[in-house]
């Protein structure tokens, strides 16, 4: 009823106000003889850090200058008893200039941002701040109430733009309080106001009222409650040449000048130092505070920004649950926290006990599933910090690790499982797991946080890297290796790729070697998009590990170090050339790379079912939807695996498209596997083409950068264009259909016959024309197509490629490339066109 409403609110309110502050049960304490209770309003912290540093402010300043202490108590006397206004005023205009200092007045900062660059922002303002002698600090909008704006002089709003011209997560509660009032008396409040959109995010005309929507609505209503503007609204375009960073270099200095700040000089405001090279030097190898921070069992984070970084190197992603974000933050709970553990798998071999183990440490440290990842890899979602160091250790003991997984180092390697040429296979496999363990980090730091393994005392060792250095490399580093006439690990999408070669005899005579490809991009920055790698030599095995490292370091010394959007080794080739990049790896080798020699693939799919190696094994691959382990009533999967794993002597091999193959079965145990695999509903290969060949990322509700659904979302999306397949006698055709839910390209879209991007929630981008094999990007189509928009955009393709196709032909290498985009935009047939 209203009245149970109007208790809810006002409780809500009490609570936002700090009125009724908020505290921490944690039992644990109560044991130990302390007070159990702790205080746990960020709002009332807030205002106590606040307060003793306005409190540490004044002592300093009055014991230098007793005139000043005098002024302040006449002036707070003098309010006491009789409540003149004008000495009310005097102790707050002298409050004021004791906060700013020498330079200006004090200036609250406040940003709304669901990623980095907002809250970025708002750190350089307040390292400008300081520059100038200002006193600055800064908050994201929702830790603070509107209310607060009547007590503040000077406040500047740095705000991104979300969703579809939305408000961020940590900025909806504080507008939706400022949009509601109607009066604040904020008229002496002075503000500013810079936006963060993307004037063609939504390219649809109708859709423009969404760019930088968020900024424009602020401070409009900032304005009509009467507060003052320093200058005028700023507006950062994605469009622009150095994105925001166009409109911020105009917009910036004239809000110093509207402060009253004279132009710096002789003073570096912005050192060109990359931030995340000196977190690393900092971190003393990768240590940081790791350890101490997870000794913190008051929350399920880590609270030092530089150890959710550090950790990456260590296999580990903190991430929350963004399905229940919202929800959390209106109960004034923090995230739900958790942590993603991804294991190192060199060439996605192992073997039952480790399947066993993975298993085993899904259900009692994880949320219960295992994913098969699209680099070959194990992970686990959903664990919690308290049960991340018994994570890792129960990971060791079963011989595989998590270092290097994730971070700025070479990562794990993948490798073709193809079973059909089981000789060369080993050959190539031995040479991926050679390479990851020569690329792997050398510190000890994963040892000591993890496995509780500590230096010789009194320092006697000290940790050094003679690869990586103390600021190890740019960016990711991704190696693959290929087996013609299989593509499946997309050799073309990564930074390093081998080829393998064979002899006449079938036998391994070395390898192509190719360089720059990349998936990654960021919607709207033209200055980021995918690659595909050039192939720039030829080297023998027994040069293929120098090769290799040597490809490494010179992205370890010519990357970009001051932009992470363009610090991959693709950016390092096209800002120097790929002969450049030749004539710097040659320098570096003992021996010439030699010519390319010719090779041959014919697809990127993987093979399901049973096939038989040369040395008459017998292999079986099975599909897993977008590699998600765990069971449901219908598809026992995980326990299926399991009991196979307590009787298989063979192996598990990870796939690169995210599927499983039941290697190295003997023929004498091939029945009994096959009765297992029934029983459990792992042998359900009845599905279409497309099904068998989609891959999604992981998206909602774990990753952070997430836009769009994904993993949860693809086999719904396929499922609806299948009607129109098998009705059009496409049903078994391998098309190549990939999905992510934002433009980092996880799942290897751009190389996809038909792709979609994750724009916002429940529109995405879509790409067409990849290659059959991987050997072309796809491009752009169309933008920001919702469900029933990409159905409409699809069905007539299909048909149309159905209809007038020539027989032999893929879907990819003739029809997307060549007939649909040029037949559906010149409304042509296939024939015409060819």
């Amino acid at each position: 009823d209203s009245d149970g409403r109007d208790v809810l609110q006002e409780t809500k309110l009490a609570i936002d106000t700090g009125y009724w502050p908020l505290y921490r049960w944690n039992p644990a304490l109560e044991e130990k003889g302390e007070e159990p209770f702790r205080l746990d309003s960020e709002r009332i912290k807030l205002d106590l850090q606040q307060f003793l540093e306005r409190e540490n402010h004044l002592s300093l300043i009055i014991q230098q200058n007793p005139d000043v202490a005098r002024t302040l108590t006449h002036s707070i006397e003098s309010e006491a008893k009789a409540r003149d206004v004008a000495l009310k005023k005097k102790a707050k205009d002298d409050f004021a200039k004791l906060m700013g200092g020498l330079g200006g007045p004090p200036v609250l900062i406040l940003f709304g941002s669901d990623g980095s660059n907002a809250e970025g922002l708002a750190k350089r303002l307040v390292k400008g701040a300081k520059l100038r002698n200002l006193s600055a600090r800064y908050s994201a909008m929702d830790d603070v109430s509107i209310e607060d704006l009547t007590l503040e002089k000077h406040v500047i709003f740095v705000l991104s733009t979300a969703g579809q011209g939305e408000f961020p997560v940590n900025a909806r509660e504080f507008w939706k309080s400022l949009s509601a009032a109607t009066e604040l008396g904020i008229s002496e409040t002075k503000f500013a106001v810079f936006g963060l959109g993307d004037s063609h995010y939504w390219p649809r005309e109708e859709d423009a009222i969404f760019y930088n929507r968020p900024s424009k609505e602020l401070n409009a209503k900032l304005l009509e409650l009467g507060a003052q503007p320093l200058i005028d609204l700023g507006l950062g375009n994605d469009q622009d040449a150095d994105a925001f960073e166009t409109a911020w270099a105009v917009w910036e200095p004239l809000l110093w000048t509207s402060l009253g700040c004279k132009p710096l000089e002789g003073v570096v405001e912005e050192p060109k130092k990359s931030a995340d090279d000196a977190m690393k030097i900092d971190s003393n190898y990768l240590r940081g505070t790791i350890a101490e921070g997870l000794l913190d069992d008051t929350t399920g984070q880590l609270r030092a920004e530089a150890d959710t970084k550090l950790t990456k190197f260590h296999g580990i992603y903190q991430q929350d649950d963004r399905d229940l974000r919202e929800e959390r933050k209106k109960q004034g709970l923090e995230k739900a926290f958790s942590f993603m553990v991804r294991v190192r798998v060199p060439g996605g071999v192992a073997t039952p006990a480790q399947w066993l183990a993975m298993d085993s440490i899904s259900d009692v440290t994880a949320n219960g599933t295992l994913k098969l990842t699209t680099r070959q890899a194990f992970q686990f979602h959903g664990v919690l910090k308290r049960n991340l160091k018994k994570n890792i250790q129960l990971i060791n003991k079963s011989l595989l690790d998590t270092i290097a997984a994730c971070g700025d180092v070479n990562r794990n390697i993948m490798c073709n499982p193809n079973p059909h040429q089981s000789d060369l296979h080993k050959q190539v496999n031995d040479f991926a797991t050679d390479l990851s363990a020569h690329l792997l980090p050398k510190t000890s730091a994963y040892r000591e946080i993890w496995l509780d393994q500590k230096l010789v005392k009194g320092e006697a060792v000290v940790d050094h890297e003679p690869l990586y250095g103390a600021t190890y490399l740019p960016r990711k580093f991704k190696i693959v290796v290929a087996v013609p006439p299989n593509n499946d690990v997309d050799v073309f999408a990564h930074d390093l790729g081998f080829i393998a070669i064979t002899n006449k005899d079938g036998t391994l005579a070395g390898f192509n070697v190719t360089v720059g490809g990349g998936m990654g991009m960021t919607h709207g920055n033209k200055k980021t998009y995918p690659r595909v790698a050039d192939v720039i030599g030829f080297c023998t095995p027994e040069q293929a590990i120098e090769t290799g490292e040597k490809v490494m370091l010179v992205q370890r010394d010519f990357g970009d170090r001051m932009n992470r959007k363009h610090a991959r080794l693709k950016y390092t080739i096209d800002d120097r050339g790929i002969e450049w990049f030749k004539t710097e790896l040659q320098s570096r080798l003992p021996f010439p790379l030699e010519e390319p020699r010719p090779f041959k693939f014919l697809d990127n799919a993987d093979r399901y079912g049973w096939t038989q190696g040369q040395d008459k094994m017998w292999h079986y691959c099975c599909y897993i939807e977008n590699g998600r382990v765990k069971d449901t009533p219908a598809e026992p999967h995980k326990t299926g695996l399991r009991e196979i794993a307590k009787i298989h002597q063979g192996e598990f091999r990870l796939t690169p498209n995210q599927h499983l193959v039941i290697a190295n079965v003997k023929g004498s145990e091939k029945a009994r596997i096959q009765s297992m695999l029934e029983q459990y509903k792992l042998d359900k290969l009845n599905y279409t083409g497309a099904m068998l060949n989609s891959m999604a990322c992981v998206a909602f509700p774990t990753c952070s950068l997430a836009m769009a659904e994904s993993e949860r979302y693809l086999p719904s999306l396929v499922s609806l264009l299948e009607s129109t397949i098998e009705e059009v006698g496409l049903r078994d055709d391998a098309i190549t259909i990939r999905m992510t839910g934002c433009p980092n390209g996880c799942a290897r879209p751009y190389v996809a016959e038909i792709a979609f991007v994750g724009k916002a929630f429940g529109a995405y981008n879509v790409y067409l024309g990849g290659g059959h094999h991987g050997q072309r990007l796809n491009k752009l189509y169309k933008e920001s197509l919702t469900e029933p928009e990409i159905v409409a955009e699809l069905t007539p393709m299909i048909r149309r490629y159905a209809a007038e196709r020539l027989d032999g032909e893929h879907f990819g290498d003739f029809v997307i490339r060549v007939g649909i985009i040029k037949a559906t935009l010149s409304g042509k047939t296939f024939h015409d066109l060819s």
